[in-house]
């Protein structure tokens, strides 16, 4: 039986990543009571040795809609933990400005408002969800996700690399608008001669042959990578022994547009070369550019 505890804050995402689980195959139950759970986990295990069962994918979505998640998920999981049952733990966050937008977008009511604003239901929700964060196998952050994005993590965190055990999510960005939530390791390749300044590269990314070229003619360009490659090579398998599911790698350069974004493919390359399970993202590269890439 595979199993998936989904939960995190309202309006992160869970209800886009509930379909995209019902599609991977697994039967999905929503807003359910924490104090249940070790009793419809045993029954499915259960059901699921009988042929007529069909259900061996299964995935339970706890939030705060429930009074007594808070008080009873801890103790409902390591019940199950007792019961020799193996899980996943996805968390989905947001930062509180994108949260704000979708629910007034949306026009959905928080389910912490009751006579909080918007932004303390928020803030409450942050905080009592702060030691089930802990928990998780895996925290994704929607902020800058596409629907389409979200699921390809969530693909890699269902099947993960059988072997290694581990997916590896780079994400190229601007420092100039801030660094990504919850990175596991941050490279910084400001030092790199900057395509900006070059007339001819200034409009191009880092996708174009040419900003590759470029860097590529500084000896340092290679040899960084190479580095950063040979570091995250070392330290996945003890991530991996420890029982990490997901590693966040973010490379930064001043605008996200150039530098960070050729060496984050490189490094991209380089891993999945090495048989790992990489999603690469570039966070900043569309943005507006006013002064510096």
């Amino acid at each position: 039986m595979e199993l998936i505890f989904l939960t995190g804050m309202s309006g992160a995402g869970k209800t886009q990543a509930v379909k995209f689980l019902e599609d991977s195959g697994f039967f999905c139950v929503d807003n359910c009571p924490p104090y249940v759970l070790p009793d419809l986990v045993k029954g499915f295990i259960k059901g699921s040795g009988s042929e007529d069962f069909g259900i061996n994918k299964l995935a339970f979505v706890v939030d705060c809609r429930s009074q007594e998640f808070l008080d009873g998920f801890e103790s409902a999981t390591r019940e199950i933990d007792r019961m020799g049952c193996v899980y996943k733990i996805v968390f989905l966050e947001a930062s509180d400005s994108v949260l704000i937008g979708r629910y007034q977008q949306t026009r959905r009511k928080h389910p912490l408002s009751g006579s909080l604003s918007l932004i303390e239901a928020i803030a409450e929700e942050r905080s009592r969800l702060t030691n089930i964060r802990a928990m998780a196998d895996n925290v994704i952050d929607t902020s800058m996700l596409t629907p389409a994005l979200l699921r390809e993590q969530l693909g890699n965190i269902i099947v993960q690399d059988e072997g290694t055990g581990i997916s590896i999510f780079i994400e190229s960005f601007g420092f100039k608008y801030g660094l990504p939530a919850d990175c596991d390791y941050v490279f910084d390749v400001r030092f790199l001669p900057n395509p900006y300044y070059v007339d001819e590269l200034r409009n191009l990314t880092g996708k174009d042959a040419k900003i590759g070229e470029y860097l590529k003619t500084f000896k340092e360009t290679d040899e960084f990578l190479l580095k950063m490659s040979d570091m995250l090579e070392f330290t996945i398998p003890s991530f991996v022994r420890e029982g990490k599911g997901r590693v966040h790698v973010g490379v930064g350069c001043t605008g996200g547009r150039h530098r960070s974004v050729y060496c984050a493919a490189r490094l991209s390359e380089q891993l999945k070369d090495k048989g790992y399970n990489v999603i690469l993202n570039h966070r900043d590269i569309g943005k507006e550019e006013k002064r510096y890439s």
